[in-house]
């Protein structure tokens, strides 16, 4: 790289060089300016002289590949590459404040704010990986933040887009990554599983409520491999007060089978932005790790981890939605209850690794008071969230793929659509109402849900002497 052309104030490609903002060890980042652009900009440069490490070339390729195909508030904004056989670069947002690679200094952080963390990093990894790419390298210094509260991920040089040739896999023998963050199936070779990314989530939430990594920092493949065959201590073990749905989640991220873990993204976030909600399972109980009798097991006689065919990561992210049901408790309509559920039942039968959150609004008004004891003196609260729970039992839906929610609001349609745009919600399953003259005086919930919802609403209804209707 040409030094001279770097320093400030000089002008390639109409960007002008502002100052040097990062040096790091295979590339650097400048602070650019370019008139016709009003917000913060770097430009990453990588360092091409001689002895350069062949990966970090194919990395960089990768990274100008990949992100002028990304969009949305989880991604650094792409503005411009350069070409390898006059200068390299990549031109893209510059993002306020730091990563989280300084709060290491601070470990473990509050419970509250690892929860709060991880959700929003899954809510990045969701997006991300519904735009088809697995970022395969997710770790503190790779995680920023938006303003307005949003994870930013950046450095997309180890990722996989789907729909692209993988140049790291074809070129390359040696797994990459950062060893402390790898996956399993990472480690195998296997570059094609949204599920790897939880993993590494799993091992920052770990990290950052223990102050301690799960599996240390190896630095060749047999301590690598190790996370294969040897569990790590629960967090609970090394940190009391953590609580036993946390540990659930974060062992459950850890999982060397990736179908042991969260189908989606998506789905860990929801886990995460409610833990109350978490269904409570061994891992949540343990407090050693697993005895020398099945360790030995899993070292001598692993379970086989099948890597996915790239047309089969697709099908299994599109293959465990999170499936939302608007259940009206004060429609004493059978029927519509019946209907409801057998929609559901379809649903599940196509998706078996959907998650179903059950959603009942609770009104209450816009100034009174409201007295949140019914009739008989039980909280309205927890008397919906019985109801809802009787509602979904005919489902018989795998143990932990159903969740029940009750929201106060005064405005259901907006507490519909509030909650799915917060919990990415795929399908909004819900009933109509069966007078006419009711929904003439009360205005149509199902109709300003569908009108503005950001996913599929399928509007149940029953028509007298005719079968369910799914609009």
């Amino acid at each position: 790289m040409d030094r001279e052309r770097f320093k400030p104030g000089s002008v390639i490609d109409g960007f002008t060089i502002v100052e040097l903002a990062h040096r790091g060890g295979m590339s650097k980042l400048y602070a650019v300016t370019r008139p016709d652009i009003d917000f913060p900009m770097l430009m990453k440069v990588p360092d091409t002289v001689a002895g350069s490490d062949a990966a970090m070339i194919v990395g960089f390729e990768m990274e100008q590949m990949i992100l002028p195909r990304l969009s949305g508030p989880h991604v650094p904004r792409f503005v411009a590459n350069g070409d390898f056989s006059v200068q390299p670069y990549i031109v893209f947002e510059r993002l306020p404040g730091k990563s989280l690679y300084p709060r290491l200094e601070d470990l473990p952080l509050g419970i509250d704010e690892v929860v709060s963390l991880g959700a929003r990093i899954a809510l990045a990894l969701s997006d991300l990986h519904r735009q088809n790419v697995v970022h395969l390298d997710i770790k503190p210094s790779n995680i920023l933040f938006r303003k307005t509260g949003e994870a930013v991920l950046v450095d997309f040089g180890l990722a996989h887009h789907l729909n692209l040739p993988d140049l790291m896999s074809e070129e390359f023998r040696l797994p990459y990554g950062t060893a402390p963050y790898m996956a399993p199936e990472q480690v195998l070779g296997n570059r094609s599983d949204f599920r790897s990314d939880l993993f590494a989530l799993g091992v920052l939430l770990y990290f950052f409520v223990t102050g301690k990594r799960p599996f240390g920092d190896p630095q060749g493949m047999k301590g690598l491999k190790k996370r294969l065959w040897r569990d790590p201590p629960p967090p609970r073990a090394l940190r009391p007060d953590c609580p036993k749905a946390l540990q659930e989640v974060i062992l459950r991220c850890l999982e060397v089978d990736p179908a042991r873990r969260h189908p989606s993204a998506a789905q860990l976030a929801m886990d995460l932005q409610d833990l109350s909600k978490v269904v409570l399972g061994p891992r949540a109980e343990k407090l050693t790790r697993d005895g020398w009798r099945m360790v030995l097991k899993r070292r001598f006689n692993p379970d086989p981890i099948e890597p996915p065919r790239l047309s089969a990561a697709a099908a299994a992210l599109a293959n465990a939605p999170i499936v939302m049901v608007a259940i009206d408790l004060s429609d004493g309509s059978a029927e519509l209850a019946d209907a409801l559920r057998l929609t559901v039942k379809r649903i599940i039968e196509k998706t078996p690794q959907a998650r179903i959150a059950c959603f009942n609004v609770l009104k209450i008004n816009r100034i009174a008071l409201d007295d949140d004891l019914d009739e008989s003196g039980n909280r309205k609260h927890v008397t919906r969230l019985v109801q809802l729970k009787h509602w979904a039992e005919p489902l018989k839906a795998a143990e932990g793929s159903v969740t029940h929610h009750v929201i106060e609001a005064v405005s259901p349609p907006q507490a519909i659509l509030n909650f799915a745009r917060e919990n990415l919600v795929d399908h909004i399953v819900m009933g109509a109402r069966a007078d006419s003259a009711m929904r003439s005086l009360l205005g149509s919930v199902s109709g300003e849900v569908a009108a503005h919802a950001p996913c599929t609403v399928t509007v149940v209804r029953v028509r007298k002497g005719r079968d369910v209707a799914a609009e």
